[in-house]
């Protein structure tokens, strides 16, 4: 089976509030991994590469590797983005478009004081060629949601970036990496080709895996060197596809009742 690390990254920063940090990695460790990436021999592809493979196309090279990141913070477009340029890696961002800002600021959104991104710098990263992908509206656990309230936050995030971008958009991630069965027909049916997930915290696609549901690598604050570096080596995490766990039903339904008693679990601690 071919193993595909699809790496997931939140913030890139050397200062984030309390709530993110277990899930932003600093500038310094960013740069290390890109070039531990490169040394590994792997080869950075678009996503629309491994989505084509999924859907039937033509395979992947051989040592492939895909970027993605989550949300839509301010530090995508001032630290990210130009390290991927100098190297010229190609990327995607999953934003959730009710965060978005219009000044650079917090959005005082779903993201508590963490700058995000403004429109207009999506439309400029656009531009630049990175990937721009859906996250919802607002970041919630759709798997909890009515059916009326998850077809708003997947269709209307797909409106929204496809009115502020001019062009279509294909790929969409479930906030927290929650979605079921119920939750992925409601992605298929607004027009996503592709959503990523997180399976078992962090797990390899494959050439095997579901396109509306493909597994990522979540790299987080105490992901060490020698895990990185398992990973790039394809070791060290699961490969997709693989059944659903007892364990994330059962999480799943404990959430869902949370969420119907008045007393939602909070994904994001503040």
């Amino acid at each position: 089976m071919t193993v595909v690390p699809v790496f997931l990254y939140h913030a890139v920063s050397d200062d984030s509030p309390p709530w993110l940090a277990r899930f932003t990695v600093s500038r310094r460790t960013f740069v290390e991994q890109l070039d531990m990436i490169a040394d590994s021999g792997l080869r950075v592809v678009p996503l629309r590469q491994l989505v084509a493979a999924l859907l039937g196309g033509p395979p992947l090279p051989p040592r492939s590797a895909v970027l993605t990141f989550d949300d839509g913070y301010a530090d995508f477009a001032s630290t990210v983005a130009p390290l991927l340029a100098a190297r010229g890696l190609p990327s995607t961002l999953y934003v959730t478009t009710g965060a978005l800002s219009s000044d650079g600021r917090p959005s005082g959104g779903p993201f508590p004081s963490m700058a995000t991104l403004g429109w207009a710098q999506v439309r400029e990263l656009d531009a630049a060629g990175v990937e721009i992908g859906g996250h919802t509206v607002t970041h919630p656990q759709l798997d909890t949601l009515p059916r009326a309230s998850v077809r708003q936050e997947v269709a209307g995030c797909k409106r929204q970036i496809e009115d502020a971008l001019g062009h279509r958009v294909d790929s969409f991630a479930y906030p927290h990496g929650y979605s079921s069965r119920a939750v992925r027909a409601l992605v298929r049916e607004a027009g996503w080709t592709s959503a990523a997930a997180i399976r078992a915290a962090s797990a390899f696609s494959s050439e095997r895996d579901d396109p509306l549901r493909f597994a990522r690598l979540m790299v987080q604050a105490d992901t060490g060197r020698d895990r990185f570096a398992l990973w790039t080596g394809g070791e060290g995490a699961p490969v997709a596809p693989f059944a659903e766990s007892l364990r994330t039903r059962g999480w799943r339904a404990y959430r869902r009742v949370r969420a119907v008693t008045g007393r939602p679990y909070r994904a994001i601690p503040v």
